[in-house]
């Protein structure tokens, strides 16, 4: 028989349910997500998570960061130094792909409430808003470094729910979302030119 003085059978339950609500959300979505699913599935007590979890939304936050720091990891693989406007489209293809392979925890990302005092949530949304304001300093250094990342951020993430909601077929998404930052750039760029020029 198990001795009562430990706890559980995990080194590191923060992170085992963790990965469970990851598990459960690409398996049914958000809506199966809940703490006593994820204790289940990490094959703890139905109490258990609350020693490290104060309700559904602070969960929510910690698998939110993981996503954060898989989809940062993703961009930076698509283009580990971008430095021109073909560099930026495979990011953004990138991006859109990501949603489309980890739609559930896409969604906890950017459709779930979450804690917005989660210091593991706040540091990943703010290293994934650094990394795309970096790309726009080096590739576009005259433009308004907030305005054209968020504006491209617009972009590539409206075209990530467009697909992830069946509007477009996946199997466009190479060309499509490529042709949609290249339009975009140059629309910006001849917006931009004095009239007459």
């Amino acid at each position: 028989m198990a001795t009562s003085n430990a706890p559980y059978h995990h080194g590191d339950l923060p992170s085992a349910l963790v990965r469970a609500a990851v598990e459960l959300l690409e398996e049914g979505g958000a809506g199966e997500l809940s703490l006593r699913a994820a204790a289940r599935r990490a094959g703890v007590s139905t109490a258990a998570p609350y020693r490290h979890f104060a309700d559904r939304d602070a969960l929510l936050s910690a698998v939110a960061a993981v996503g954060y720091r898989e989809l940062t990891a993703q961009l930076v693989a698509a283009s580990a130094a971008p430095a021109n406007a073909a560099d930026l489209a495979e990011i953004a293809v990138a991006y859109v792909r990501f949603a489309l392979t980890r739609p559930g925890l896409f969604r906890v990302m950017f459709s779930e409430p979450c804690d917005p005092t989660s210091p593991e949530r706040v540091a990943a949304t703010t290293a994934i808003h650094e990394y795309v304001k970096s790309i726009v300093r080096q590739i576009f250094p005259t433009a308004s470094e907030e305005d054209l990342a968020t504006a491209l951020w617009a972009l590539v993430h409206g075209l990530a729910f467009l697909y992830l909601h069946g509007k477009f077929e996946a199997d466009s998404v190479e060309s499509r979302v490529r042709s949609a930052v290249f339009a975009a750039l140059d629309a910006s760029v001849t917006s931009n030119e004095p009239s007459g020029a």
